[in-house]
């Protein structure tokens, strides 16, 4: 979706707008709704995460996108590149950072929207947990729950940064990396 927003003005016009106001819409308003039209299994709890974790994504690759340098797209050109090359060798490279950067914001967020699912509709999971520990005042499972929630939050991010620590060893946010251990 965010190839033909950022290649597309007439897509852009029409789909972004959308975007933005899904994103708008208060989650744990609308959560009980996916519960009733998707009864009370997984579903209602994948849907709030990836409706949480989708928009950064989204807009992280559009901005990433966009902001190919125009210079580097003209060599190419010069060069007789066809699209697939200038796309693979350039604008996804180029575009690799922002992309790591929604997706870093999006991970913690999908945990976030998970355990939103897990409040209006479940009878297990961590964010069922949190909210018996709420209405039982019980500080030290409600504790344990945030803990357990803020670990898989931070291993998700750090399973992401590694991926991106592999795939653009390149891009200046790793350059120390490469200093500190020559």
């Amino acid at each position: 979706m965010a190839l033909m927003i950022a290649y597309s003005r007439t897509i852009e016009s029409f789909v972004y707008p959308l975007l933005v106001f899904s994103q708008s819409v208060p989650k744990i308003a609308i959560a009980p709704l996916f519960v009733v039209w998707f009864g009370f299994g997984i579903i209602p709890k994948v849907i709030c995460a990836f409706m949480l974790g989708f928009f950064p994504v989204v807009v992280s690759t559009v901005m990433g996108f966009k902001s190919v340098d125009p210079d580097m797209i003209d060599l190419a050109r010069s060069m007789k590149a066809g699209k697939l090359a200038m796309f693979i060798r350039i604008s996804l490279p180029q575009a690799m950072p922002s992309i790591f950067a929604g997706l870093k914001v999006s991970v913690t967020l999908a945990v976030v929207g998970a355990v939103v699912g897990e409040f209006v509709g479940s009878n297990s999971g961590i964010g069922y947990l949190l909210q018996i520990a709420n209405g039982n005042f019980d500080l030290p499972l409600m504790f344990a729950a945030l803990t357990v929630l803020s670990g898989i939050g931070v291993l998700l991010f750090v399973a992401v940064d590694v991926v991106e620590r592999l795939m653009i060893p390149w891009h200046a946010s790793h350059r120390n990396d490469f200093t500190a251990t020559a």
